[in-house]
């Protein structure tokens, strides 16, 4: 039966989190789970303390850390004071233990058995729900979409926001639909699945959208495999990525500490099976791929979309023409060290990592430790990390004895963390070494300085290893003997091991002080809104107002810069907003030189005359700020001067997180750009962008070079008056309150989620500025 108002997945669940909708077509969506790590976090929980703001919905707020944290043994671990060795890293850590611990925020420490990669932690306590908003200071938040939830990334302001109020500000995206046809090949995987999609439609091609997978191979998939495409769908230039939940996603959530129970589950299980897209339902793209195309397939740039399957050669420049991706192209293969035409199975690794919240869960290390098993690393493979998504995985590992056939086959086996996917911690590699790698990113620097990162599934990272080149998985020799020391055939069985991995927390709510209620739950009950609770009003404010900018100019001529380039990740370890001018671009900057070990500066163009004192970057190529949730790279950009970036495409997180912190973000046609502003600024004149009349003009003729650029019309609101969006928002405190007594009743088993968890350590609260170690 046709629905006469037929849905997609995406806006049925979207439409069910409405709280308010402006005359100006954005929307305040409410937000059931909100999960927290202590990079993103610092500057959000800092303005609720200087706006003197409470967390609204404790309930629906997790906290864990993963970034930062070393994957070496915890045998000794006492504190984080005395475990982390790097200051940076171990003063975000504290930060976020004294943020839990002044805010009252649930939290998995390291000394937790459920601490985990956020991304896997979420799923596996049965915080993540289908139907569900789920975000996250990380843009890989996508990964919870495979429950059918809507789950995206967003910027420390938005975490701050979404704490304070348990709403965020969106706009609608469009919608994408993949269908995956037909049954996969024999030994193909999610990874290599999500990598081929990627290469088809490139690492923009879903800016603006919601991407529903779909198809007869998507529905055969396990939730991990699931897990690891949506969490990929952000690779691909989408806001999230969704997959409608089933009986294989009802069976994985049922028993799970936070899921429902009982008549909440029968309730919950009834709504579920209402998300799925209608048939009629409208997208706005519809892309067929056909599951027998899909190979092993792994990266050989410095973009997800630079994927072939491993039976293929090193793309040969000479044989494009567009000068952009040319360049781009010459610029990847003499980053990454490879000739043109040379077979990829010819390629040798120096290290492996798998792990990442891509490829770090039990399915992940089971298929690694397939190929593993009876096989020693190659000589020439100096180091396979690895990495567990959780504790509890890593406990489910050790159950079936697959630590002891990593660690017989020279791998190392590790604590739960993100480990060497961002090489923000100890795990990182050294100048030039190759990686066979698991994770989501293959950017320039992400796994250390000049690093070289290909990505993969974990079976073919592991076969890298052993072989010491990559290899075609197909064409592998498996070794049958020395199995598990428990092996698992059946989700039943897998099931009732993770629940006796749970069987800890039974003692956790009778070690908790205080009364039942107050152990349960913090849902707020009376009508009392959080914000009259604050110490300060409501009013809004809190930005520069930006109208009308003439300045300097400075040309950018690349695509796809990632928010890797723009601030490198041994600048994220920082608990301020500010500070972050020199590391702008800093790869680009900055060479070292070689007898002093000094930064010397380079002819990048913010190095070069004029434009060191740029106010606008026009950049010729698309997806500007693609990649990372992470809010740096507006704040490094703010800092160093600049107020507006021009571009054919945007990352949509970076451009909603530039907006939020008074930049303003143009998008314009590439031809537009190369016809009309390219010249004008190349001949070193300024422009002139005026943002209330929506144009741009010549910085000395003022001739109107752009008229009526687009924008939508909340942004723009707020950018001309300078608005703070907490602010807004809680002058829309009736409506928040009013969504809030509807969720009771309607989705009354979204309500009480931390109710198994085991608060921060210490009985009272302190004192804002007490250190962590001092509990």
């Amino acid at each position: 039966m046709v629905a006469s108002n037929p849905k997609t997945l995406y806006d049925k669940v979207f439409e069910d989190h409405i709280v308010h909708k402006d005359e100006s077509g954005s929307y305040l969506l409410y937000i059931d789970r909100h999960l927290v790590h202590e990079v993103t976090s610092p500057q959000a929980f800092e303005g609720l303390k200087n706006a003197g703001r409470i967390v609204r919905r404790k309930d629906c707020t997790l906290a864990t850390v993963d970034h930062n944290i070393p994957t070496v043994s915890r045998k000794t671990f006492k504190n984080v004071s005395t475990f982390i060795d790097q200051d940076d890293s171990r003063l975000q850590v504290e930060t976020l233990e004294q943020n839990v611990k002044d805010f009252d925020v649930t939290y998995f420490g390291m000394d937790d058995g459920r601490q985990g990669i956020v991304h896997v932690i979420g799923p596996e306590q049965g915080f993540t729900l289908p139907g569900t908003t789920v975000v996250c200071g990380d843009s890989h938040t996508s990964t919870h979409g495979a429950f059918g939830s809507l789950a995206f990334g967003i910027g420390t302001s938005e975490v701050e926001h979404v704490l304070a109020t348990q709403t965020i500000i969106q706009a609608k995206s469009k919608n994408m639909r993949i269908t995956i046809d037909g049954d996969l090949s024999e030994g193909i995987t999610s990874k290599d699945l999500v990598l081929h999609v990627i290469g088809v439609i490139g690492t923009a091609g879903g800016t603006g959208c919601v991407i529903e997978f779909a198809g007869k191979a998507i529905e055969n998939l396990s939730m991990e495999a699931r897990m690891s495409i949506c969490n990929m769908s952000i690779e691909g230039g989408a806001r999230a990525g969704m997959i409608k939940p089933d009986q294989t996603t009802f069976d994985y959530i049922k028993g799970r500490p936070l899921a429902p129970k009982g008549a909440e589950w029968d309730k919950a299980l009834a709504y579920w099976k209402t998300l799925h897209s209608d048939e009629g339902a409208y997208f706005d793209y519809d892309i067929k791929i056909a599951a027998s195309d899909i190979v092993p397939t792994i990266t050989w740039g410095n973009s997800p979309q630079d994927a072939l399957p491993i039976s293929a050669r090193v793309p040969d420049p000479a044989n494009v023409s567009d000068p952009i991706k040319k360049a781009g192209m010459e610029r990847a293969l003499k980053y990454q060290g490879l000739t043109p035409n040379i077979k990829l199975v010819d390629i040798k690794i120096d290290k492996a990592f798998i792990g990442s919240c891509t490829n770090s869960r039990i399915e992940d290390l089971r298929a690694a430790a397939k190929v593993a098993r009876g096989h020693k690393k190659a000589d020439n493979v100096k180091l396979v990390l690895v990495v567990p998504g959780s504790g509890l995985i890593k406990a489910q590992a050790e159950k079936e004895g697959l630590d002891k056939i990593f660690e017989a086959a020279g791998f190392s086996w590790r604590e739960a963390g993100c480990s060497m996917c961002l090489g923000m911690n100890p795990d990182i590699l050294d100048p030039e070494e190759r990686c066979a790698s698991t994770s989501n990113r293959n950017f320039e620097g992400r796994q250390g300085a000049r690093s070289r990162t290909h990505l993969m599934s974990p079976a073919m990272a592991a076969a890298a290893a052993i072989k010491g080149h990559f290899t075609d998985i197909r064409d592998y020799d498996y070794v049958n003997h020395d199995e598990p020391a428990v092996h698992i055939e059946n989700e039943e069985e897998d099931k009732a091991l993770q629940d006796a991995v749970y069987e800890h927390e039974k003692e956790i709510i009778e070690d908790t002080p205080g009364t039942e209620a107050e152990r349960l739950n913090d849902i707020p009950k009376s009508s009392e809104p959080a914000s009259k609770k604050s110490k300060v009003d409501s009013t809004a404010g809190g930005m520069d107002a930006f109208t009308v900018l003439t300045g300097i100019t400075a040309p950018l001529e690349k695509a796809n810069v990632d928010t890797d380039a723009i601030i490198p990740k041994q600048f994220l370890k920082t608990i301020k907003r500010t500070g972050l001018k020199s590391g702008l671009f800093y790869e680009a900057r900055y060479t070292k030189d070689p007898e002093t070990g000094k930064d010397v500066e380079t002819d990048f163009i913010l190095n070069v005359g004029q434009y060191r004192k740029a106010e606008i970057l026009l950049v010729t190529g698309d997806n500007f700020g693609c990649g990372s949730s992470r809010e740096h790279a507006p704040w490094a950009l703010k800092d160093f001067g600049i107020k507006c970036m021009i571009a054919p495409s945007f990352g949509d997180i970076f451009y909603n997180n530039s907006c939020k912190n008074g930049l303003l973000p143009i998008r314009l046609p590439q031809e537009v750009i190369a016809d009309k502003l390219y010249p004008v600024v190349k001949a070193g004149y300024q422009l002139t962008v005026d943002l209330p009349k929506q144009e741009i003009r010549h910085g000395e003729t003022d001739e109107v070079l752009v008229d009526n650029f687009e924008i939508e019309e909340f942004r723009k609101h707020c950018l001309v008056n300078g608005l703070d969006d907490i602010g807004l928002t809680l002058q829309k405190e009736e409506f928040i309150q009013k969504y809030e007594a509807i969720r009771r009743d309607k989705f009354s088993f979204l309500e009480g989620g931390s109710k198994l968890i085991k608060p921060v350590k210490g009985a009272k609260k302190s004192v804002y500025g007490l250190k962590a170690q001092e509990w």
